[in-house]
C-alpha cells in the first residue's frame, strides 16, 4: 500500500501559521515579482481567484474583499517542506519527496486500520508545524494520487483498499486528472468516448499501448491495483540545474546584469555540490520584455564550454559573465537573466586538462567554506565581489513574510 501526503494550499497555509488571524480570510501568494497567482486559500478560490492569474486584473476584488496578499518566501516554504517530510519519515522509512508539498509514503507491512493510520499522520502534521493535509492511501501511486484528491471531499483522508472502493474511485474521477495522463492524451481519449478512468481501465491493453506507449500501459495497470511504479527514496541528480529570475525593473547596464547573472551562476553551482556534481558547460541567457507593446522582443544566448567540469562558485561566476559578455547588446532594456549548467556528472569521475592553469581544488575549498559561513550565519554573509550589491536587478517582493524559521532576527516574537 502507498500513502500519498501533501500539504493544502501550501504556501498559503505556511503563511497561515505564523498569522492566526488570517485563518478564514481570503489569502494569495504570488509568483516572482509579484506578477501572478501561485497559491489560494479556499476562500480566494470561492472569489473566483484563479491559478497563474495576473495579480493586476483583480486590484478591484482583492480591495473590497479585503484579500490578503503575499510575494513567495520560498526560504519558507523550504524549511517548512524539511520540517513536513522529517515527520512523514517517522511513520515509515521509505519516503520519496515528490514536490515541495508532496511526499509518497510506502505502508507495505503496516497492521494498523489504514484510516486510522492516515488520520494519525494528518494530526501528527498539523500538530507539529501548523499544516493541514490530504492523505490519499491505495495500491499503487496512481491510486494514492486518486485517493489523495478525493480526501478534500472526505475530512481529509481517503484509503482506496477494496475492489469496490477502487471502482467507486475511478468511477469519480475524470480521466483527465488521473496521475500519467496529460492534456493532449486526455483530448485523444475524450474523442475515444472515456470520459473517467474507470472508462480507461476498459479499453484493450494492447490498444492502449499502441496509443500510448509504455506510460499509458503502466497509467492502466496501475489504475487496476497492479503495482509498476516503486518509491525513489534515492533522489536523482539532475541532468540541468538552472537558476533565471526577472529583473525587479528592466535594465541595460552591463554591471548591474553581471551582478544578476554571476549571483545565478553561484546558486548553479551550491546546486551542483549539493548533489555531489560537477558540470562541463554553463549556458547564459538574457531577454527582453516578452509583453512590452513598444519594445521589440531579443532574446540571445550562449554556452561556455569548461576546460575541466566544476562546481565552484569561482569558475561558473567566470564562465557565465564570459558569456553575458558575448551576447550582451547595449542600450537595450532587459527583463530576464539566467544560468543553466549541463553536461552534470559526479565529481569523483572529473576529466583533467593537461594545460589549465586553474587552481580547482583551491576553488571548491574556498566555495565548501562559503557554504559553511552561508549555513551558519545566513545568504548574504559573504559573496563574490562580482555580485556586487546593487538591489535594482532583485525581485519585486512588495509583500515579502518574515523568514521565521531561518534567520534569528527575523524570528515571530510573541507578547507576553
Amino acid at each position: 500500500m502507498f500513502a500519498l501526503v501533501d500539504g493544502n494550499n501550501f504556501y498559503v497555509s505556511c503563511e497561515r501559521v505564523f498569522a492566526p488571524a488570517l485563518e478564514g480570510r481570503p489569502v494569495v501568494v504570488l509568483s516572482n515579482n509579484d506578477g501572478c497567482i501561485i497559491s489560494r486559500s479556499n476562500e480566494a478560490k470561492a472569489l473566483g481567484f484563479k491559478m497563474a492569474e495576473p495579480v493586476h486584473l483583480k486590484k478591484e476584488l482583492i480591495e473590497k474583499e479585503k484579500v490578503a496578499i503575499f510575494s513567495s518566501n520560498y526560504v519558507l516554504y523550504g524549511d517548512m517542506s524539511n520540517r513536513m517530510m522529517n515527520i512523514l519519515r517517522s511513520y515509515t522509512p521509505d519516503v520519496e519527496v515528490y514536490s515541495i508539498d508532496e511526499a509518497f509514503l510506502n505502508l507495505s507491512g503496516t497492521t494498523s486500520d489504514l484510516l486510522e493510520y492516515g488520520k494519525t499522520i494528518r494530526q501528527a502534521v498539523l500538530k507539529n508545524i501548523g499544516i493541514p493535509v490530504g492523505v490519499g492511501i491505495g495500491e499503487t501511486k496512481t491510486l494514492a494520487k486518486i485517493a489523495n484528491k478525493l480526501a478534500k471531499k472526505y475530512d481529509g483522508v481517503c484509503v482506496i483498499d477494496t475492489e469496490a472502493k477502487r471502482n467507486w474511485a475511478l468511477h469519480n474521477t475524470a480521466v483527465e486528472d488521473v496521475w500519467g495522463i496529460g492534456r493532449q492524451y486526455a483530448k485523444m481519449l475524450y474523442q475515444m468516448g472515456v470520459q473517467s478512468a474507470w472508462d480507461f481501465t476498459q479499453l484493450d491493453q494492447n490498444r492502449v499501448h499502441k496509443k500510448m506507449g509504455v506510460v499509458g500501459h503502466r497509467t492502466r495497470e496501475e489504475l487496476l491495483g497492479k503495482s509498476c511504479i516503486p518509491i525513489e527514496t534515492m533522489m536523482q541528480p539532475k541532468k540541468n540545474i538552472a537558476t533565471t529570475r526577472g529583473f525587479g525593473k528592466k535594465l541595460s547596464d552591463l554591471n548591474k546584469i553581471s551582478e544578476a547573472v554571476s549571483t545565478h551562476a553561484v546558486k548553479c553551482a551550491e546546486k551542483l555540490r549539493i548533489q555531489n556534481s560537477v558540470a562541463n558547460y554553463v549556458t547564459v541567457f538574457i531577454h527582453t520584455d516578452p509583453f512590452s507593446d513598444r519594445e521589440r522582443y531579443i532574446s540571445r544566448s550562449i554556452t561556455i564550454t569548461l576546460p575541466v567540469a566544476a562546481n565552484s562558485n569561482i569558475e561558473l561566476a567566470k564562465a557565465a559573465i564570459k558569456g553575458l559578455k558575448k551576447i550582451y547588446l547595449p542600450e537595450i532594456l532587459y527583463k530576464k537573466a539566467g544560468v543553466i549548467v549541463s553536461g552534470i556528472s559526479d565529481h569523483s569521475f572529473v576529466q583533467g586538462n593537461l594545460f589549465e592553469t586553474i587552481n580547482s581544488k583551491q576553488y571548491q575549498q574556498l566555495s565548501k567554506v562559503t557554504d559553511v559561513l552561508k549555513a551558519r550565519y545566513g545568504t548574504d554573509v559573504v559573496k563574490l565581489g562580482v555580485q556586487g550589491n546593487s538591489k535594482e536587478w532583485h525581485l519585486k517582493q512588495g509583500h515579502l513574510s518574515q523568514r521565521y524559521t531561518t534567520r534569528w532576527d527575523e524570528l515571530l516574537k510573541v507578547k507576553a
